[in-house]
């Protein structure tokens, strides 16, 4: 594909997914203009459907109160059993195996006290260097929780010197020479700093031949990349649905726990709403947990939390995962070869190979962190919502559903004003 602003009018004329744009709401710019928004990797763009879900249960709420668990148009006691099954259709998972529940990090930290079980000299988690906060926020007080040393027992396994991204192998070679120490590995699907996607398949097998139980974090693969965890014998994952599921600010997330791990025995912390269906309301004092993920939820959920959700899903049944995995790396590969052809100032850190990125590039500038944080405030001054993060990196996230060919090219035509406007 030609790097011209023509080559990209075309493709977008071209692509079949190009009317699922106007479905969303873009942010304007002080003057009524669209902004260019290349931030769905931290927040998706509002479905405009949204809107019409979330008055929907607002009416039903008003006019059936209490008799809306039974009657509303969707009724709110099953409401988020019936959104797992769609949540598992991009998951490539049976639908037992998802709940959605609860916030990214509340689900990781039920999972961890279900999953984390230290015994004798196996207490270690292995986490990847730089892993979102959260996630080591969440592994270091679980570690502390049980007595234990987080400068013992919290592995971080880092870039080589000199490099950005974690290799597969490095993690193998960490998991052979450590692997009896190791009781938990908690991994990212794409690794939120650099966009890098790991091989989940291939880690989990080496965390399991090593004794290890595994779990990943999708907060940015859900949506993003086709992960299809039926292909995975991962123990758990969670994500979040805020940023590449568009269900809005602090939505609801999930989790998936897989269906070897269904025994009612399991440890967890329980809830009512995580008891058995068919007497859940006999409120009995002994809990017997529901059969499948759903047996790990909690409280129930918010409707209005989830509603969004519900319009965003429709969307992505329309498109289809296989054909927003197709514009998505057609869009990546545009926006990285324009960067490289363009602005030799910068450079992505984000693996060049598709199979290892999905849709977000991480981009250093030459000058260091000043003045990138100069050039990404003069994108923000101009209408290009991007996002950055510390200490020099600014990342830009093409999202098939609502970005087209020629977002990616006037992004790039605005980065060259922004790098000679801080020269």
């Amino acid at each position: 594909m030609a790097l011209t602003l023509k080559s990209a009018l075309e493709a977008d004329a071209a692509d079949p997914l190009a009317p699922l744009r106007e479905r969303f709401g873009i942010p304007r710019t002080a003057q009524g203009g669209r902004c260019i928004y290349l931030c769905g990797h931290s927040l998706g763009l509002m479905p405009l459907a949204a809107r019409a879900e979330i008055a929907q249960e607002l009416d039903d709420w008003e006019h059936l109160a209490v008799l809306g668990h039974e009657h509303a148009r969707r009724p709110w006691i099953p409401y988020h059993d019936a959104l797992a099954g769609h949540v598992a259709q991009l998951l490539g998972c049976r639908a037992d195996e998802v709940a959605v529940m609860n916030s990214l990090t509340v689900n990781l930290q039920l999972m961890l006290a279900s999953f984390y079980r230290p015994e004798g000299g196996r207490r270690a988690i292995l986490i990847e260097a730089g892993a979102f906060p959260s996630d080591r926020y969440a592994v270091t007080t679980h570690l502390q929780w049980r007595g234990l040393d987080p400068r013992e027992c919290l592995i971080e396994l880092a870039p080589r010197e000199g490099e950005d991204l974690i290799g597969e192998t490095d993690l193998e070679a960490v998991l052979e020479r450590r692997g009896e120490q190791i009781a938990l590995v908690l991994w990212p699907g794409v690794q939120y700093l650099t966009g890098q996607v790991f091989d989940l398949v291939r880690i989990e097998r080496a965390a399991h031949a090593a004794g290890a139980l595994v779990g990943f974090d999708l907060a940015h693969s859900v949506g993003n990349m086709p992960f299809p965890l039926r292909d995975s014998a991962a123990d758990f994952a969670v994500w979040c649905s805020y940023k590449y599921l568009n269900a809005g600010p602090g939505a609801i997330g999930g989790c998936f726990v897989h269906r070897r791990h269904f025994d009612p025995a399991r440890p967890r912390l329980a809830g009512w709403w995580g008891h058995e269906h068919a007497t859940r309301f006999d409120m009995p004092r002994e809990f017997r947990p529901a059969s499948g993920a759903a047996g790990f939820q909690l409280s129930n959920q918010s409707v209005l939390a989830a509603a969004p959700l519900i319009a965003s899903l429709e969307l992505f049944r329309e498109a289809g995962m296989r054909r927003l995995r197709e514009k998505s790396v057609a869009l990546t590969a545009f926006l990285d070869q324009l960067i490289a052809e363009r602005t030799p100032q910068v450079r992505s850190i984000t693996p060049r190979a598709t199979a290892a990125r999905g849709a977000q590039l991480s981009l250093r500038l030459n000058g260091g962190p000043e003045r990138g944080r100069r050039v990404f405030q003069w994108l923000a001054a101009h209408g290009t919502i991007c996002d950055w993060r510390e200490p020099d990196i600014i990342r830009a996230a093409p999202v098939p559903l609502y970005n087209g060919f020629e977002d990616v090219f006037n992004f790039v035509v605005r980065l060259e004003e922004a790098l000679r406007s801080n020269d």
